[in-house]
């Protein structure tokens, strides 16, 4: 069963990562031949304070 794991910075429309879940869960079923019942797509928001760049948050960097 393909686990994918995705951290994604916060602020994204939640109707973006239902599209970014069913675009990798049809690409992995096709890539490897596996049902796509069987796919898992976990998608984690971090906050941008928890973000860094350059040792800098993204929050202060204004992304």
């Amino acid at each position: 069963m393909p686990i994918i794991n995705i951290q994604l910075m916060e602020g994204r429309d939640s109707n973006k990562i239902q599209t970014l879940m069913k675009n990798v869960t049809d690409i992995v079923s096709e890539s490897l031949d596996a049902p796509k019942e069987n796919v898992r797509v976990l998608v984690n928001e971090v906050p941008k304070t928890h973000w860094s760049i350059g040792g800098t948050s993204a929050k202060e960097l204004g992304k």
